[in-house]
């Protein structure tokens, strides 16, 4: 088919020249997605909501997942990708931006044959201007595997989400609601990756990303290490509703409680430095969590992962029992993110705290992939 331009060539966006229709690189693992977290302040209710576009495989796909109680009820969508990138919709999953960096709404349409699956219409609301996070790239082996470009912002939900005969009223009040916009390259399975995919396997990974809403600030804190301690991505800052300057915070430390056993976290102290080089402490009270191998689509899912073809006009709906951990091994292998309560100079907010850890970290005591709390000193 020739290749003629698309609605979006009309406006004087582009970057490179080529039509807005691809990218500027022929990475099979383009990508352009985000993330929606949306918590009760009780704990009750997590609701995570992604879209995904993957303009080299000419896919795009959809997600969400909402944890209540013990289930995790999921709806999961993929198509091809078309020219009308600007609607953002797959199957009964869509994402209107109503106002850029400032309103967008959130839908999943109800399945007429199932009238307890889950569906919500809700709009999101900033409370705070977008901020950057650093510059990521990952390497495996000596290869370029990730390389992505951020922006994370916090704000409020409103609207309704019903599942499982139930209806839940999300307020601005008692509700928060983070986002994550994201582009670049990042794996998409299927591919190929010769010598370096089948001998390499990293000692270790440790990682938080921690985004939090307080009512006049929204505090955002990274770290990724390697196995040996080794900060990799480091990220601490306070960003304010009036637009100043961004707070710096210093060079995270983390203390964190797991559950016997596992790598669960269940209280965690981020351990945060002022300009004036005054101690402040960032804790972390976990609420409910949500495995993102389960349902969600993230590494490693055996049921579906992110921009994988699965044929025009794909949907799935189902729920997973979240009372057993034993019966989701992978779940451990993967991130997940826990809803928790924040405390910080007195204040309380609400926010996610993002947490994976596999294999050897040695500021945890953890010294391999069998290792766990409760046996190597935490």
């Amino acid at each position: 088919m020739p290749d003629r331009p698309i609605a979006l060539d009309e406006y004087p966006i582009h970057q490179v020249p080529l039509s807005m229709r691809h990218v500027a690189t022929g990475d099979r693992n383009a990508y352009d997605r985000c993330i929606f977290h949306v918590m009760d302040h009780s704990g009750r209710a997590l609701l995570i909501a992604g879209l995904g576009v993957y303009p080299n495989t000419g896919v795009i796909d959809a997600y969400a997942t909402l944890r209540l109680g013990d289930r995790l009820h999921a709806v999961r969508a993929s198509d091809a990708l078309t020219d009308d990138r600007l609607a953002l919709t797959v199957g009964p999953l869509t994402i209107t931006v109503e106002e850029p960096l400032a309103r967008l709404r959130l839908t999943c349409a109800a399945d007429p044959d199932d009238p307890d699956g889950l569906a919500y219409d809700l709009t999101w609301s900033a409370a705070f201007p977008p901020t950057w996070e650093p510059h990521h790239t990952q390497y495996r082996g000596d290869r370029l595997t990730l390389e992505g470009r951020r922006f994370v912002q916090a704000g409020t939900c409103t609207g309704r989400i019903r599942v499982a005969g139930q209806e839940l009223a999300v307020t601005a009040g008692e509700w928060t609601g983070t986002r994550d916009r994201s582009w670049g390259v990042r794996p998409i399975p299927g591919e190929d990756g010769g010598r370096a995919a089948e001998e390499w396997r990293p000692e270790g990974f440790h990682w938080i990303w921690c985004p939090v809403r307080f009512d006049d600030r929204f505090v955002m804190v990274i770290v990724q290490e390697d196995a040996d301690g080794h900060r990799t991505l480091n990220e601490a800052v306070s960003v304010r509703r009036d637009g100043a300057r961004d707070v710096q915070l210093g060079w995270p430390h983390t203390d964190i409680s797991y559950r016997p056993g596992t790598r669960h976290p269940e209280r965690a102290v981020l351990h945060l430095t002022g300009p004036d080089r005054t101690p402040r402490e960032l804790t972390a009270e976990i609420l409910t969590s949500s495995p993102l191998a389960v349902g969600a689509g993230y590494p490693p899912a055996d049921d579906w992962q992110h921009g994988t073809w699965r044929g025009r006009g794909w949907t799935d709906r189902r729920s997973y029992d979240l009372s057993d951990p034993a019966a989701h091994p992978l779940a451990a292998y993967g991130v997940t993110d826990h809803a928790a309560r924040f405390t910080l100079d007195g204040r309380t907010g609400h926010g996610i705290f993002e947490h994976g850890s596999f294999g050897r970290h040695d500021p945890s005591g953890f010294t391999g992939y069998d290792s766990v709390a409760g046996e190597a000193g935490r």
